[in-house]
């Protein structure tokens, strides 16, 4: 009988151990890349391992239904410049995700192939395919602020002016 309870506790403690494993394969390996998981808004937090320089800015909307995109964006001008486009979702055997879009009004295609990683619900990595080092870190945000897109936030006035004009 005690070599029975000994064998029990035995293999009672070697279950404990495997089952307190750290084993790191059973991490949350994020949503997937997919029209319906990036729709939304995004604005670019960090770029190259650095935040923005002050007063710079990238913000992209995805529209999951035709797979467009808007985006708003001072980093290659004085002003703000709005672009808009198709976007596609493609995936690599071995990259994973690609994500890659073109401009409207015949003005080209994206300069990279970004490889999208570590999605979740708030954040997400871009790698561009042909230069590893150019990664980008975007977090999703409500929505686009008023002051870039050039929105007023309030009802267009449709009353007609009743003051007479000089008086």
């Amino acid at each position: 009988m005690k070599n029975f309870l000994k064998s029990t506790v035995l293999s009672l403690a070697v279950l404990c151990l495997c089952a307190c494993d750290d084993d790191k394969s059973y991490e949350d390996p994020g949503l997937e890349v997919t029209p319906h998981n990036i729709a939304g808004t995004w604005q670019l937090a960090e770029w190259n391992g650095a935040p923005l320089a002050e007063g710079s800015f990238v913000y992209i909307e995805f529209t999951r239904k035709d797979k467009l995109f808007t985006m708003y964006q001072n980093l290659d001008s004085f002003g703000t410049r709005k672009l808009t486009g198709r976007y596609d979702i493609t995936t690599d055997v071995e990259l994973g995700a690609i994500i890659m879009g073109q401009y409207d009004y015949g003005t080209g295609d994206w300069e990279h192939r970004y490889i999208v990683s570590d999605l979740d619900a708030d954040t997400m990595t871009w790698t561009a395919q042909d230069d590893p080092s150019d990664i980008s870190i975007y977090e999703r945000c409500a929505s686009i602020p008023d002051e870039i897109t050039g929105a007023t936030g309030e009802e267009p006035d449709t009353e007609p002016d009743t003051e007479p004009d000089g008086e």
